[in-house]
Protein backbone atom coordinates (compact mmCIF):
# COMPACT_ATOMS: atom_id res chain seq x y z
CA UNK A 1 0.00 0.00 0.00
CA UNK A 2 2.80 2.04 0.89
CA UNK A 3 4.41 1.70 -2.73
CA UNK A 4 1.45 2.37 -4.35
CA UNK A 5 1.10 5.83 -2.59
CA UNK A 6 4.43 6.52 -3.04
CA UNK A 7 4.06 5.84 -7.07
CA UNK A 8 1.15 7.96 -6.84
CA UNK A 9 2.77 10.75 -5.09
CA UNK A 10 5.86 10.81 -7.95
CA UNK A 11 3.25 10.59 -10.46
CA UNK A 12 1.38 13.38 -9.45
CA UNK A 13 4.82 15.85 -9.08
CA UNK A 14 6.01 14.59 -12.87
CA UNK A 15 2.69 16.12 -14.28
CA UNK A 16 3.40 19.12 -12.45
CA UNK A 17 6.59 19.82 -13.45
CA UNK A 18 5.84 18.73 -16.75
CA UNK A 19 2.50 21.17 -16.64
CA UNK A 20 4.53 23.97 -15.56
CA UNK A 21 7.32 23.65 -18.44
CA UNK A 22 4.51 23.71 -20.88
CA UNK A 23 2.87 26.71 -19.47
CA UNK A 24 6.13 28.47 -18.55
CA UNK A 25 7.12 28.38 -22.56
CA UNK A 26 4.60 30.33 -24.62
CA UNK A 27 6.12 29.72 -28.04
CA UNK A 28 4.64 25.67 -28.79
CA UNK A 29 6.10 23.63 -31.91
CA UNK A 30 3.89 21.88 -34.03
CA UNK A 31 4.14 20.35 -37.14
CA UNK A 32 7.26 22.22 -37.53
CA UNK A 33 5.75 25.86 -36.97
CA UNK A 34 6.22 27.65 -33.64
CA UNK A 35 2.80 29.02 -32.35
CA UNK A 36 3.09 32.05 -29.87
CA UNK A 37 0.42 32.43 -26.83
CA UNK A 38 0.19 35.99 -25.54
CA UNK A 39 -1.81 37.40 -23.18
CA UNK A 40 -4.12 40.01 -25.07
CA UNK A 41 -5.66 43.52 -23.60
CA UNK A 42 -8.30 43.93 -26.69
CA UNK A 43 -11.05 42.72 -25.09
CA UNK A 44 -12.85 42.59 -28.80
CA UNK A 45 -10.38 38.94 -29.12
CA UNK A 46 -12.29 37.54 -26.29
CA UNK A 47 -15.64 38.73 -27.69
CA UNK A 48 -14.03 36.89 -31.13
CA UNK A 49 -13.00 33.68 -29.37
CA UNK A 50 -16.79 33.41 -27.95
CA UNK A 51 -18.48 34.32 -31.08
CA UNK A 52 -16.39 31.28 -32.75
CA UNK A 53 -17.53 29.23 -29.72
CA UNK A 54 -21.24 29.11 -30.41
CA UNK A 55 -20.40 28.71 -34.49
CA UNK A 56 -18.78 25.36 -33.43
CA UNK A 57 -21.49 23.96 -30.85
CA UNK A 58 -23.74 25.56 -33.76
CA UNK A 59 -21.88 23.21 -35.87
CA UNK A 60 -22.06 20.28 -33.78
CA UNK A 61 -25.77 20.49 -33.78
CA UNK A 62 -25.86 20.44 -37.52
CA UNK A 63 -26.93 17.06 -37.92
CA UNK A 64 -29.96 16.91 -35.26
CA UNK A 65 -30.93 20.12 -37.18
CA UNK A 66 -30.68 18.40 -40.61
CA UNK A 67 -32.75 15.35 -39.30
CA UNK A 68 -35.14 17.31 -36.55
CA UNK A 69 -35.91 20.67 -38.63
CA UNK A 70 -36.19 19.90 -42.13
CA UNK A 71 -38.65 16.82 -44.58
CA UNK A 72 -36.08 14.08 -43.90
CA UNK A 73 -37.95 12.86 -41.16
CA UNK A 74 -40.95 12.06 -43.22
CA UNK A 75 -39.54 11.43 -46.33
CA UNK A 76 -37.05 8.00 -44.16
CA UNK A 77 -39.74 7.20 -42.45
CA UNK A 78 -42.07 6.88 -45.30
CA UNK A 79 -39.61 4.91 -47.41
CA UNK A 80 -38.78 2.46 -44.06
CA UNK A 81 -42.64 1.93 -44.18
CA UNK A 82 -42.93 1.06 -48.31
CA UNK A 83 -39.85 -1.17 -48.06
CA UNK A 84 -41.49 -3.48 -45.25
CA UNK A 85 -44.80 -3.57 -47.27
CA UNK A 86 -43.32 -5.02 -49.58
CA UNK A 87 -41.71 -7.29 -47.46
CA UNK A 88 -38.17 -7.08 -49.28
CA UNK A 89 -36.06 -7.68 -46.15
CA UNK A 90 -33.13 -5.32 -46.27
CA UNK A 91 -33.87 -4.50 -50.41
CA UNK A 92 -33.39 -1.06 -50.98
CA UNK A 93 -30.44 -1.15 -48.20
CA UNK A 94 -30.44 1.09 -45.25
CA UNK A 95 -27.70 3.28 -47.70
CA UNK A 96 -30.10 3.84 -50.46
CA UNK A 97 -32.98 4.84 -48.47
CA UNK A 98 -30.54 7.57 -46.29
CA UNK A 99 -28.76 8.53 -49.24
CA UNK A 100 -32.50 8.79 -51.39
CA UNK A 101 -33.74 10.79 -48.25
CA UNK A 102 -31.18 13.10 -47.98
CA UNK A 103 -31.23 14.56 -51.86
CA UNK A 104 -34.60 14.93 -51.65
CA UNK A 105 -34.50 16.75 -48.40
CA UNK A 106 -31.97 19.10 -50.12
CA UNK A 107 -34.40 19.50 -53.02
CA UNK A 108 -37.03 20.23 -50.45
CA UNK A 109 -34.82 22.63 -48.63
CA UNK A 110 -32.99 24.28 -51.50
CA UNK A 111 -35.10 27.52 -51.83
CA UNK A 112 -34.96 28.08 -48.19
CA UNK A 113 -30.88 27.17 -48.17
CA UNK A 114 -30.78 29.56 -50.64
CA UNK A 115 -32.84 32.56 -48.52
CA UNK A 116 -30.49 31.96 -45.68
CA UNK A 117 -27.59 32.33 -47.61
CA UNK A 118 -28.91 35.50 -49.22
CA UNK A 119 -30.28 36.95 -46.10
CA UNK A 120 -28.20 36.02 -42.80
CA UNK A 121 -25.11 34.06 -44.35
CA UNK A 122 -23.49 36.50 -47.47
CA UNK A 123 -24.08 39.61 -44.76
CA UNK A 124 -22.21 38.28 -42.06
CA UNK A 125 -19.61 37.25 -43.73
CA UNK A 126 -19.21 40.63 -45.08
CA UNK A 127 -20.06 42.21 -41.78
CA UNK A 128 -23.37 44.24 -42.64
CA UNK A 129 -24.69 42.29 -39.46
CA UNK A 130 -23.60 40.84 -36.44
CA UNK A 131 -23.78 37.47 -35.03
CA UNK A 132 -27.02 38.03 -33.52
CA UNK A 133 -28.79 39.34 -36.28
CA UNK A 134 -27.37 36.70 -38.86
CA UNK A 135 -29.20 33.99 -36.32
CA UNK A 136 -32.26 35.23 -36.61
CA UNK A 137 -32.25 36.03 -40.42
CA UNK A 138 -31.38 32.35 -40.77
CA UNK A 139 -34.00 30.72 -38.20
CA UNK A 140 -36.96 32.87 -39.92
CA UNK A 141 -37.00 30.54 -42.92
CA UNK A 142 -36.86 27.57 -41.43
CA UNK A 143 -39.48 28.68 -38.48
CA UNK A 144 -41.90 29.56 -41.91
CA UNK A 145 -41.45 26.29 -42.96
CA UNK A 146 -42.03 24.60 -40.14
CA UNK A 147 -45.19 26.10 -39.32
CA UNK A 148 -46.69 25.00 -42.99
CA UNK A 149 -46.18 21.51 -41.64
CA UNK A 150 -47.10 21.61 -38.06
CA UNK A 151 -50.78 21.08 -36.92
CA UNK A 152 -52.35 23.88 -34.70
CA UNK A 153 -53.12 20.65 -32.12
CA UNK A 154 -49.49 20.19 -31.90
CA UNK A 155 -48.57 23.55 -31.55
CA UNK A 156 -51.30 24.07 -28.94
CA UNK A 157 -49.74 21.45 -26.79
CA UNK A 158 -46.44 22.39 -26.13
CA UNK A 159 -47.77 26.04 -25.73
CA UNK A 160 -49.96 24.75 -22.78
CA UNK A 161 -47.49 22.87 -21.62
CA UNK A 162 -44.61 25.49 -21.15
CA UNK A 163 -47.33 28.17 -20.16
CA UNK A 164 -46.85 30.21 -23.48
CA UNK A 165 -49.34 32.40 -23.87
CA UNK A 166 -50.10 34.83 -26.87
CA UNK A 167 -52.64 37.70 -27.14
CA UNK A 168 -53.14 37.24 -30.52
CA UNK A 169 -53.22 33.57 -31.75
CA UNK A 170 -52.05 34.32 -35.28
CA UNK A 171 -49.38 36.11 -33.92
CA UNK A 172 -46.84 33.34 -35.08
CA UNK A 173 -43.72 35.38 -34.40
CA UNK A 174 -44.61 35.35 -30.59
CA UNK A 175 -44.44 31.49 -30.62
CA UNK A 176 -40.65 30.39 -28.92
CA UNK A 177 -38.21 28.40 -31.69
CA UNK A 178 -38.43 25.75 -28.36
CA UNK A 179 -42.18 25.21 -28.47
CA UNK A 180 -42.47 25.16 -32.37
CA UNK A 181 -39.60 22.30 -32.72
CA UNK A 182 -41.20 19.11 -31.23
CA UNK A 183 -44.75 20.38 -32.20
CA UNK A 184 -43.05 20.14 -35.59
CA UNK A 185 -41.28 16.62 -34.75
CA UNK A 186 -44.74 15.15 -34.24
CA UNK A 187 -46.56 16.32 -36.80
CA UNK A 188 -44.29 15.46 -38.94
CA UNK A 189 -44.12 11.97 -37.49
CA UNK A 190 -48.10 11.73 -37.60
CA UNK A 191 -48.25 12.69 -40.89
CA UNK A 192 -45.87 9.70 -41.70
CA UNK A 193 -47.68 7.05 -40.47
CA UNK A 194 -50.77 7.93 -42.25
CA UNK A 195 -49.03 8.13 -45.39
CA UNK A 196 -47.50 4.33 -45.08
CA UNK A 197 -50.70 3.58 -43.34
CA UNK A 198 -52.17 4.03 -47.09
CA UNK A 199 -49.33 2.53 -48.49
CA UNK A 200 -49.64 -1.02 -46.76
CA UNK A 201 -53.62 -1.06 -47.84
CA UNK A 202 -52.84 -2.30 -51.66
CA UNK A 203 -50.20 -4.87 -50.31
CA UNK A 204 -52.32 -5.78 -47.34
CA UNK A 205 -55.01 -6.84 -50.07
CA UNK A 206 -52.54 -9.02 -52.34
CA UNK A 207 -51.40 -10.82 -48.99
CA UNK A 208 -54.96 -11.70 -48.26
CA UNK A 209 -56.07 -12.72 -51.78
CA UNK A 210 -53.03 -15.05 -51.83
CA UNK A 211 -53.10 -16.20 -47.96
CA UNK A 212 -56.77 -17.39 -48.65
CA UNK A 213 -56.23 -18.97 -52.39
CA UNK A 214 -53.34 -21.21 -50.81
CA UNK A 215 -55.91 -21.95 -47.79
CA UNK A 216 -59.02 -23.13 -50.22
CA UNK A 217 -56.12 -25.28 -52.07
CA UNK A 218 -55.13 -26.65 -48.91
CA UNK A 219 -51.56 -26.02 -49.40
CA UNK A 220 -50.97 -25.14 -45.23
CA UNK A 221 -47.09 -25.39 -45.45
CA UNK A 222 -46.67 -23.03 -48.08
CA UNK A 223 -45.52 -19.43 -46.77
CA UNK A 224 -48.19 -16.84 -48.09
CA UNK A 225 -45.09 -14.23 -47.63
CA UNK A 226 -43.20 -16.14 -50.70
CA UNK A 227 -45.82 -15.99 -53.25
CA UNK A 228 -47.13 -12.74 -52.54
CA UNK A 229 -43.50 -11.30 -52.82
CA UNK A 230 -43.67 -11.34 -56.61
CA UNK A 231 -47.18 -10.13 -57.08
CA UNK A 232 -46.12 -7.49 -54.76
CA UNK A 233 -43.22 -5.94 -56.53
CA UNK A 234 -45.22 -6.44 -60.15
CA UNK A 235 -48.16 -4.31 -58.60
CA UNK A 236 -45.55 -1.78 -57.63
CA UNK A 237 -43.66 -1.74 -60.63
CA UNK A 238 -46.56 -1.57 -63.04
CA UNK A 239 -48.18 1.59 -61.08
CA UNK A 240 -44.18 3.21 -60.78
CA UNK A 241 -44.26 3.05 -57.31
CA UNK A 242 -41.28 4.94 -56.85
CA UNK A 243 -42.78 7.75 -59.04
CA UNK A 244 -45.71 7.95 -57.38
CA UNK A 245 -43.91 8.29 -53.94
CA UNK A 246 -41.75 10.10 -54.24
CA UNK A 247 -44.20 12.92 -56.05
CA UNK A 248 -46.54 12.96 -53.24
CA UNK A 249 -43.71 13.63 -50.49
CA UNK A 250 -42.12 16.53 -52.86
CA UNK A 251 -46.11 17.91 -53.10
CA UNK A 252 -46.80 17.10 -49.44
CA UNK A 253 -44.27 19.95 -48.52
CA UNK A 254 -45.62 22.64 -50.52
Amino acid sequence: MTNIFKITLLTLAVIVLLSSNIYADPEISILGKTVTLNDTENPDDYVFSIQLLVLLTILTLAPAILIMMTSFTRIIIVLSLIRNALATQQTPPNQVLIGLALFLTFFIMSPIASEINEDAIQPYLNEEINQREAIDKAIKPLREFMFKQTRKKDLALFMDISNTNLEDKDDLDGIPTRVLIPAFIISELKTAFQIGFILFIPFLVIDMVVASTLMSMGMMMLPPVMISLPFKILLFVMVDGWHLIVKALLLGFR
